[in-house]
């Protein structure tokens, strides 16, 4: 039975580590009843490490269905769908295999009810990287995990909020091994999933996008590196030739002083730190982490697991909040598109705006 026929998207949930703070984001996220006006909620835990936190969280009462099948959802109360049966020790704020072993549990039962179309959609709390990996589990994270089940070529970590949204080239990798990774193939790729996603997720029928240069000040012309000249400006120049609309390579630290971000729909940084120490630093709202290029749709807070204040009670659980909301929306934005794709009278009044937009920003 799937959720389209309840007029209503089952959103699943999975519960990171489970020494971290996500089960905690979980009670208080879904502890509110209006969320259930939107979405029916499917967490993908255990009734007792569930019930473990939900004891540290009195003043929140919340009621639950347990189930041991997908398809027989509850869309009148939050869901736990039962991962593992056995006793397990939670020891908040602790790193160690166990919290691991269960948030790979959680997440990799959660992920293949998304990819057979069981839930709708996918909001991940977060997992940490020293712990989850193993023999079977050989991932840097939820993106590379996801892309590999998937089985798609390639996908774009995209941060999302209400002013600005920002997308990586490479994402989990060390500063000494970024340049090997810039290369035409892989900018144009990110830029192609960029594009996609925002015209087919956001509702944007003419996307703009910013490119920023690898190195300072873009290189100066080749003085500061070669990657601008060789590799960065050659992709934008066969990205437009895709039909892609995207503007660069812009120095990173001026680019983002200057406010240039609020002129485009999307921002490709180079590599990991460029992209979201800004993002964190300037964007407004609560922000969210995508994985674009997905046939399923999966978000996830922008934060870790913060052992420092797991198990008391002092999480913030509004960007947890914001993935779900998200998620809904990026569904419903599919919907309309794929209407509109049915129906291609709808665009023109959309198409009109956007090319007004576009001639302003190529005068300047």
């Amino acid at each position: 039975m799937h959720s389209i026929s309840e007029n209503k998207p089952v959103i699943g949930i999975s519960c990171g580590d489970i020494n971290g703070i996500g089960l905690e984001l979980i009670i208080k996220t879904v502890g509110d009843s209006r969320l259930l006006e939107i979405c029916t909620p499917v967490i993908f835990a255990s009734n007792k490490v569930l019930n473990f936190y939900r004891k540290g969280l009195p003043e929140i009462n919340f009621n639950f269905s347990s189930i041991k099948d997908a398809s027989r959802i509850n869309h009148k109360q939050v869901n736990l769908y039962n991962c593992w049966e056995e006793e397990v020790a939670v020891t908040p704020g602790l790193l160690n295999d166990v919290g691991g072993r269960y948030a790979v549990q959680s997440l990799v039962i959660a992920a293949e009810a998304l990819k057979q179309g069981k839930i709708d959609g996918l909001v991940t709390a977060p997992i940490h990287k020293k712990n989850t990996q193993s023999q079977e589990f050989n991932f840097t994270g939820h993106t590379p995990y996801l892309k590999n089940l998937f089985g798609v070529a390639d996908v774009g970590m995209f941060m999302i909020a209400e002013n600005m949204r920002v997308a990586l080239v490479t994402e989990h990798v060390a500063v000494k091994d970024i340049a090997p990774f810039i290369t035409r193939e892989n900018i144009l790729s990110k830029l192609q999933i960029i594009n996609n996603s925002l015209k087919k997720d956001f509702g944007i029928d003419k996307p703009k996008i910013a490119v920023l240069g690898l190195n300072p000040h873009a290189g100066d012309e080749g003085l500061i590196g070669k990657e601008e000249e060789e590799i960065i400006k050659p992709a934008i120049k066969e990205a437009k030739h895709k039909d892609i609309f995207c503007f660069g390579p812009y120095s990173a630290d001026a680019f983002f002083a200057r406010g240039q971000y609020e002129k485009f729909d999307a921002v490709l940084a180079m590599y990991h730190d460029q992209g979201l120490i800004p993002f964190k630093s300037l964007s407004t709202g609560e922000g969210v982490n995508y994985t674009a290029g997905l046939n399923g749709i999966r978000t996830s807070p922008d934060h870790g697991v913060a052992f420092d204040i797991a198990g008391k009670n002092k999480a913030d659980e509004a960007s947890f909040r914001e993935a779900i909301f998200k998620c809904v929306d990026i569904l419903n934005a599919r919907k309309e598109f794929e209407n509109q794709r049915k129906n291609p009278l709808k665009k023109i009044s959309a198409a009109f705006v956007a090319n007004a937009k576009d001639e302003k920003i190529l005068e300047e």
